[in-house]
């Protein structure tokens, strides 16, 4: 019978901070050891807080861990897009009452965007509108 950090639970909890920190890391490199993911956290943690780290979101279902070359490596036990659309739809609930507006334009406003990265987000809200028409 495998163990519960076998195998991710079907809903697993809402990451941490330095969970979601984490996360983003094996996102963008792939799936990868703890050294490689401390290195890139490049904060003032241990190699062994990161390896803390890493095992307890194991055993909450957030990452899964395999053997590659006599090496631990883990990975993201859901896909990206799944993930941060439960983080952000946790985050509309939470902290702007279900607004999606709000949330939208406080993100907006919290950097500045470019000219081309307004227009990615205007042809994506068109996509929407589009889906939204097709599917009545």
């Amino acid at each position: 019978m495998p163990s519960h950090s076998d195998s991710p639970s079907p809903d697993p909890p809402m990451p941490t901070a330095a969970e979601a920190d984490i996360l983003a890391i094996l996102w963008r490199l792939g799936p990868a050891t703890v050294r490689e993911v401390h290195d890139a956290l490049e904060k003032d943690c241990g190699y062994n807080t990161t390896l803390t780290q890493m095992r307890l979101m194991t055993e909450k279902g957030l990452l899964v861990r395999s053997e590659r070359f006599r090496s631990h490596v883990y990975e993201p036990a859901a896909p990206k897009n799944q993930m941060q659309a439960r983080i952000a739809g946790d985050l509309l609930k939470r902290v702007f009452g279900g607004s999606p507006k709000g949330l939208i334009m406080s993100a907006l406003g919290a950097r500045p965007t470019t000219p081309e990265e307004r227009a990615e987000i205007r042809g994506m809200l068109d996509e929407l509108d589009g889906k939204k028409r097709s599917a009545k």
